[in-house]
């Protein structure tokens, strides 16, 4: 599976349960966050969204920052998790050290952060963090599949050039 098409699934399947999220979820004691609307490039709208929403457009975001914004983001989010330690800056922060190719991911670490939030029973988040751990553990999955796949093809391609070279 490419890596476009495993993104999207993600985002999909984000969006399927950030719909079922926002039915029964209990409300939150924090303010729901402000997302910034982008229709086709017209003026931008506040509007409240549920966090769960709000992260979705957030990733989304990250996904277009390069280079010195993406350093700044991961700085901004490590620093807003530092001072509250809520299950948002928590998947904030775990989605900026997830990003496939960033210089500063670290999947490891946010596994650790997306663990109390997915076993948070009742919390609003909770299936949006099960849902990216589970991702996350997935891409490590295949990542070592990968790797044993490519040592496997390493050693018959070591294989081959010994059995050339023995019938030479």
């Amino acid at each position: 599976m490419s890596e476009k098409s495993r993104l999207g699934a993600l985002a999909l399947a984000c969006g399927v349960l950030a719909g079922c999220g926002t039915l029964g979820a209990p409300e939150s004691t924090e303010p729901a966050p402000v997302v910034q609307a982008e229709p086709d490039g017209q003026a931008a709208m506040a509007r409240p969204a549920a966090n769960a929403e709000s992260l979705l457009h957030y990733y989304r975001h990250l996904r277009r920052l390069t280079g010195a914004d993406l350093v700044r983001e991961h700085e901004t989010a490590r620093q807003a998790y530092a001072r509250s330690r809520s299950d948002y800056e928590c998947v904030r922060l775990a989605m900026v050290l997830s990003l496939p190719g960033a210089a500063f991911t670290d999947e490891g670490r946010a596994l650790e952060l997306l663990d109390p939030v997915s076993k948070n029973q009742g919390g609003q988040l909770q299936g949006l963090a099960y849902l990216l751990a589970s991702h996350l553990q997935e891409r490590r999955r295949l990542d070592a599949s990968a790797q044993g796949l490519q040592q496997k093809l390493d050693a018959l391609k070591s294989l081959e050039r010994s059995m050339i070279e023995r019938k030479r």
